[in-house]
């Protein structure tokens, strides 16, 4: 009569190899993708285990990339930007290269130093169908998209909304120089208020959602393999 073979069992902690950085379940990693000319994969870290040969495997959550997903990059999208999607998957712990830190919006925007090794998510992704969560986000400038932190904004003191400069028709340069600004619209406002004691750059991500919102409808997908 064969053996039953011992069952697996779950690990607090995984030494990455060759270094000496720590994994536990909850965070999140950087793995190896099987071609080496990609970036390497994110994802959040469920559940560590090891098999009768000592053999430890990770159950993890993938973080997608905004150029793997349906509608691909957009403009709004910042470089450092992630999807976590319902794609969970199993793999190897060996294919872990790293620790990284995927931030909240909020917090990333308060970074004075973004570094290799922070991300940030501001959406779920739903890897079958394309769908986000949220679908419907606020929009700033005259070309009412969402926020990308990767770009300079400039706040109208009439209005209070936030504009890119390039649609002011201003440089990144000159945007960087104005002491006050106001938007066509206010400018033409003669008895719009000023404000001329303070001027932002960056919109804070508290700011209050317009009437108009950026709504994301993809309708076609092929689920990307990212199986070792």
């Amino acid at each position: 009569m064969a053996k039953t073979k011992p069952g697996k069992k779950d690990l607090d902690s995984y030494n990455i190899k060759g270094t000496n950085k720590v994994v536990r379940p909850g965070d999140c990693v950087l793995m190896r993708p099987a071609d080496s000319d990609k970036p390497p994969y994110v994802a959040r870290v469920e559940k560590i285990e090891a098999d009768h040969r000592n053999n430890v495997k990770v159950r993890v959550r993938w973080y997608y990339r905004p150029e793997e997903s349906i509608g691909g990059r957009r403009q709004f999208h910042g470089a450092k930007e992630l999807f976590l999607s319902d794609h969970y998957d199993v793999q190897s712990a060996h294919t872990i290269e790293g620790k990284c830190t995927v931030h909240s919006f909020k917090n990333y925007t308060k970074l004075e130093n973004v570094g290799a090794e922070d991300y940030f998510c501001r959406f779920e992704y739903k890897a079958a169908t394309g769908g986000f969560t949220p679908d419907r986000v606020a929009v700033y400038c005259k070309c009412e998209m969402p926020y990308n932190p990767d770009d300079l904004m400039v706040q109208c003191e009439g209005c209070k909304d936030w504009f890119h400069p390039s649609c002011m028709g201003m440089t990144i340069e000159e945007a960087k120089k104005l002491d006050h600004f106001l938007c066509s619209d206010c400018s033409s406002d003669v008895d719009a208020k000023r404000s001329l004691n303070t001027f932002s750059v960056s919109p804070s991500v508290e700011a209050k959602v317009r009437a108009h919102m950026f709504h994301f409808v993809y309708v076609v997908y092929i689920l990307q393999d990212k199986n070792q």
